[in-house]
């Protein structure tokens, strides 16, 4: 078999056992009629069936397989096209699901029934869909691919390098399926009890910037800049050399002037605080460039990114943990900072920007000047820290590794934000490739 073949089905398989899942838990929610509905354990189901096949499915069919079978076979084309167009259809029905658990969780105990048929109605969807590909597409493809066009697709469907489909995304992904399994209740997960807490249905902004504006003297940088962060997610800012993206940050964070519109934070205007009252909410930055106190201790270092909970018992306990995570920063703790390696002051930035307990964790060019091994070994941990709840806002060079796990992105130029939408969408727009990933 294709190894193309073998990742497909068993992607097929992960779908279809998560909409198993999702039937499955509704059913239960619905037969426990005096119980409120698990709002985390549903949204988590619906996070996987919403964005896996877009980011990890998808893209590979339609880049590689479909292209190659709409060569080899023209008569292919209308099953091809109409597959394509249910992957538009997808998103619109899982909209709906989510509208109806927003009321369903609302209006309890009503809203169960209609919340029911909604899913039913999507599960029959995308089922319909996975065997059209099995039983038409694929074996439509065996009989008519040549040999050469499946050593193509093969190496493409086993390369883990690619920002839309690759190692991050599958790992990612896999840990929420992993979430997924430990919740779900017997026999389709391990029942792991947990509070059924109730994940709104809309996302809480964690942070949102409205007209924001900020000079240096006459010279205006930011302008007018509208942003959100979901409290959560990971949103990613790109941009040219001289764009902006420091400055905002900067500016997020009290260090550069604000002079127009306002920043909030969980709903709190903000613009006129001073940096280290940020700080103290929540809000820490890991600078560009590390800044780091070069003549002090790694030890110190960390300690000195308490300094606002200095008061508080648990901070050598934190500090155990920051080790556990880095550690090369136990290896090294009391050795000075500055003669440290790149890689090991970007952890060291990282890890006293974690000592102060962020809430939003501003990330300014966390790979600028890293080896390759050690530019994917920053972005591992991003994703560790969003995977603990840490809401992040990612300034980076490498567009492509931002854009591919970031839940939502902007492109800013001169100061103002000309694009937005998800990390795949951007990755996937034409003038974004053709500006910043050099495709």
């Amino acid at each position: 078999m294709s190894e193309a073949i073998r990742i497909i089905k068993a992607e097929h398989s992960a779908i279809w056992w998560v909409l198993d899942t999702l039937e499955h838990v509704c059913e239960e929610a619905r037969r426990r009629e005096e119980e409120e509905p698990d709002g985390t354990l549903f949204h988590l189901i619906l996070d996987f069936l919403e964005n896996y096949p877009d980011r990890l499915h998808h893209p590979k069919e339609d880049s590689y397989l479909f292209r190659y079978l709409r060569e080899r076979r023209p008569e292919s084309e209308p099953l091809i096209a109409e597959l394509e167009s249910q992957h538009e259809r997808g998103p619109e029905l899982a909209k709906e699901v989510n509208a109806r658990l927003a009321t369903y969780i609302r209006d309890f105990p009503a809203g169960a029934e209609a919340f029911a048929d909604a899913v039913h109605r999507y599960a029959e969807f995308q089922r319909n869909h996975i065997r059209v590909e099995e039983q038409k597409i694929l074996p439509l493809a065996r009989d008519s691919l040549l040999e050469e066009d499946w050593e193509v697709i093969d190496e493409a469907f086993r390369r883990n390098d690619n920002p839309a489909f690759g190692k991050s995304v599958q790992t990612e992904f896999l840990q929420l399926q992993s979430r997924i399994v430990n919740y779900a209740p017997a026999p389709y997960g391990l029942g792991l009890e947990h509070r059924p807490g109730v994940t709104p249905a809309a996302e809480t902004v964690a942070l949102q910037l409205e007209g924001v504006g900020s000079h240096y003297g006459p010279v205006q940088a930011l302008k007018g800049v509208d942003l959100d962060v979901p409290k959560g997610k990971l949103v990613a800012l790109v941009g040219a050399n001289g764009a902006g993206k420091t400055t905002l940050l900067r500016t997020i964070s009290g260090l550069q002037p604000q002079s127009a519109g306002a920043i909030r934070y969980e709903g709190r205007d903000i613009s006129g605080m001073r940096c280290d009252r940020r700080v103290a909410l929540g809000i820490c930055q890991v600078p560009e460039g590390r800044q780091l106190f070069g003549p002090m201790t790694v030890e110190d270092n960390l300690r000195l990114g308490a300094y606002a909970r200095r008061k508080e018992a648990r901070i050598d306990e934190e500090l155990a943990s920051i080790y556990e995570t880095f550690p090369i920063l136990r290896q090294k703790r009391r050795e000075a900072a500055g003669t440290l390696s790149g890689g090991q002051q970007q952890m060291l930035a990282i890890g006293r920007a974690l000592m102060a307990r962020p809430r939003v964790l501003l990330l300014d060019e966390p790979s600028m000047g890293l080896a390759p091994l050690l530019v994917a070994e920053i972005f591992n941990i991003v994703a560790k820290l969003k995977e603990q709840g840490i809401t992040i806002l990612l300034v980076e060079q490498n567009a492509a590794v931002a854009l591919a796990i970031a839940d939502r992105a902007y492109v800013i130029e001169t100061g103002r934000i000309v694009l937005s939408g998800t990390g795949p969408e951007l990755l996937d727009d034409e003038k974004v490739k053709a500006a910043y990933l050099g495709m």
